[in-house]
């Protein structure tokens, strides 16, 4: 502990950013931080808890509190050990926006945590994985249609907080007194609904990030599947589902943005007439003020594509009287659409490329060509080219040239002198003698 916060953390408990990842959840952004006087214009501070639970209290003892101390606040019975995430004017709004019956729930903060506190503090965390399991089993032996999703000590380790959820109205009254015998300790329990669930347990949503309730979200408003129908979501219960099994939070986020870019569209119902048909809608993008007909109802066939204004202008020329020539602009051409071959496409031989013919061939090398005049013609050139085994072929194998089929050394003092080729000799018959 250093300056009173702690700086190693616990979990999911206290750190050094705060309790629950204060570092990024609920956290509110104090715009008013730098400006001279806000802290002291109220003793109103903001202190956060396990996860996303949160309280208000009153400095009295007039500390000089910033974000991030860990404070030992007024709790009954004893007292509590949070964080705390917000001083100044902003608090009031906040106390607002929190819906507070009275000002009498709001208590006071009694000090700056000290290292015995926080021991304390360590110690009753470490039991309440151990405190939930156990629960969750007596609840189950006494019959109860519940599930006990967490549990909270507090900071003094004389309280535990159990929140759990329940379809119908549940009488734990029997529970509550086995749990006190059990824990020996005061017991409270909440009942949250499945958005707060997934909030204290967190997790990442479908689209790669940190749930929402996890993170900022407060309020859980209602969600309901008219604002999938409004922004033209297909209306599939797996894709729309969160993580707690509910309509996703965010489903609400841009509806407004979509009522608002629906206005400037043409009605649905309108059947829009040209000279050789009649055209209905069949789809629209929103945001990008397009519409899609097509000549049958409830087909898509035909279909063409035009801006809203279009469509509006085509409608006021209906209900005067007129019918362009087509839904599209009298200045566009309409585009000349290719035949297809299906079966041509359909050819394996499509994918077979001519062979490029090679370039030089058995031509010589660029270094042994000669002349065009010194080349051999006719039959020069055929008596050249072959070559009988009797003749003489001059070859170079490095500063040595050799001479003849045989290759013998060539030797420009002593020229190799023509020898008679030696003529085989018959033996003859001996003629006999008389």
């Amino acid at each position: 502990m250093r300056n009173g916060q702690i700086c190693t953390g616990c979990g999911r408990g206290l750190s050094h950013a705060g309790v629950g990842r204060q570092d990024r959840q609920l956290n509110t952004y104090d715009w008013l931080a730098d400006v001279p006087g806000n802290a002291d214009s109220t003793d109103l501070v903001e202190v956060q808890f396990k996860n996303t639970r949160k309280g208000y209290y009153h400095n009295v003892n007039n500390l000089d509190l910033k974000k991030g101390d860990v404070v030992a606040v007024e709790s009954n019975p004893g007292h509590d050990i949070g964080v705390v995430t917000l001083t100044g004017r902003l608090v009031r709004l906040q106390i607002k926006k929190a819906n507070l019956k009275s000002a009498d729930e709001i208590r006071r903060i009694y000090r700056v945590a000290k290292p015995v506190d926080v021991e304390k503090y360590k110690e009753a965390k470490s039991r309440e994985h151990g405190t939930m399991i156990q629960s969750r089993q007596i609840a189950k032996d006494l019959g109860l249609q519940m599930k006990i999703g967490d549990v909270e000590y507090q900071g003094d380790g004389n309280k535990a907080i159990f929140y759990y959820i329940a379809d119908e109205r549940v009488d734990f009254r029997q529970l509550i007194k086995v749990l006190a015998d059990t824990f020996h300790v005061r017991i409270e329990m909440k009942q949250i609904g499945a958005r707060q669930e997934a909030g204290r347990i967190g997790g990442t949503g479908p689209c790669g990030r940190e749930l929402c309730c996890a993170t900022w979200m407060k309020n859980f408003s209602s969600v309901s599947t008219n604002a999938a129908r409004i922004q033209d979501i297909s209306l599939n219960p797996q894709k729309l589902a969160g993580m707690c099994a509910k309509l996703k939070c965010c489903l609400n986020y841009e509806v407004d943005e979509y009522v608002e870019a629906n206005r400037k569209l043409p009605p649905r119902d309108m059947v829009l007439q040209t000279q050789d048909s009649e055209y209905h809608l069949f789809k629209t993008d929103i945001l990008a003020g397009m519409c899609t007909y097509s000549t049958d109802k409830n087909l898509a066939a035909n279909l063409e594509t035009i801006t809203a204004k279009r469509a509006k202008e085509i409608i006021a020329m209906n209900k005067q009287g007129d019918k362009p020539l087509s839904l599209l602009e009298d200045d566009k051409a309409r585009p000349v659409k290719k035949s297809v071959d299906l079966l041509a496409d359909a050819d394996v031989s499509r994918f077979d490329k001519a062979r490029k013919k090679k370039k030089g061939g058995n031509a010589p090398k660029r270094g042994d060509r000669r002349p065009h005049d010194a080349r051999p013609q006719g039959r020069e050139q055929r008596r050249d080219n072959n070559h009988t085994a009797g003749e003489e072929r001059r070859t170079t194998y490095g500063n040595q040239r050799t001479v003849g089929a045989d290759h013998r050394p060539y030797n420009r003092d002593r020229r190799p002198t023509d020898t008679p080729r030696p003529t085989a000799v018959t033996p003859q018959k001996p003629t006999p003698q008389a």
